[in-house]
């Protein structure tokens, strides 16, 4: 007789259980869902402005109750990268308390004098002066680190430059292409499974990007749920030479093995 695999959930949070302000209907059921069965889980996000505990209070504002220890963050990825090359080393961060606060946590000195790495989150106010000190900082011989890709990012007044668009300006200055840590790259996707102790196989991503949450997690090892709530459309994903496992309207038609 064989034994039924329980798997774990990694989810993505904007477009699978969040849209803008909005909890996306069934979404907060869907982690009801999971506490239930007992089953392992954690909402992903590439956004490395807020730490987890910010994360968890502007969720449950908005009705979506998620403790802090149930979020991965671009930024806590970016964290453990930088600790798992150089222990207790330096490094000039642009960015908000949820890219500094792991970044202390991991022994490093923040500092803009000759620094190991520059790492570049994001911020509510990019400042000139910081991106022209990234690119000499990068030019001068400190290794590019970025916390995410992705090129700009929704606010209720409309799309903001996000970590991607500084990045290309500090490549495009510099010369050095960063290393993105984030969502495609699928060590955020081992790390967060190291974090829950789980393994790929076991593991079941759900996202709404084909570009981001679905290649990451196929190229983990991941079974990977699509849900049309969100950026993708039922017409783009023929377009891919990946295939998510299933495709659902949303978080609140998965099943839960």
């Amino acid at each position: 007789m064989t034994t039924r695999i329980r798997k774990a959930y990694l989810t993505d949070m904007d477009g699978v259980l969040i849209r803008g302000r909005e909890v996306i209907p069934g979404a907060a059921e869907f982690l009801d869902r999971l506490r239930q069965a007992e089953l392992e889980y954690l909402v992903l996000t590439n956004n490395p402005v807020y730490t987890p505990r910010d994360l968890a209070h502007r969720l449950k504002i908005i009705g979506m109750e998620v403790p802090p220890e149930r979020i991965f963050t671009s930024a806590m990825a970016t964290a453990r990268f930088l600790a798992s090359q150089k222990s207790h080393g330096t490094a000039f961060v642009i960015g908000e308390s949820g890219l500094t606060e792991p970044i202390h946590s991991i022994g490093y000195v923040i500092t803009d004098h000759d620094p190991d790495y520059v790492v570049l989150g994001e911020t509510n106010t990019y400042n000139l002066e910081q991106i022209t000190k990234a690119i000499r900082l990068v030019s001068a011989g400190a290794h590019f680190i970025a916390t995410n890709p992705d090129p700009s990012g929704p606010t209720e007044s409309g799309l903001v430059p996000a970590c991607g668009a500084m990045a290309a300006l500090i490549e495009k200055a510099s010369g050095a292409h960063p290393f993105f840590v984030g969502k495609p790259n699928p060590l955020m996707m081992r790390m967060a499974l190291n974090h829950l102790g789980v393994h790929s196989e076991n593991a079941v991503m759900v996202g709404d990007r084909m570009d981001t949450d679905i290649i990451a997690g196929v190229e983990s090892g991941l079974e990977t749920i699509l849900v049309l709530s969100g950026i993708s459309s039922r017409e783009d994903v023929a377009r891919f030479p990946y295939q998510p496992t299933r495709i659902v309207d949303s978080v609140a038609d998965i099943e839960m093995e």
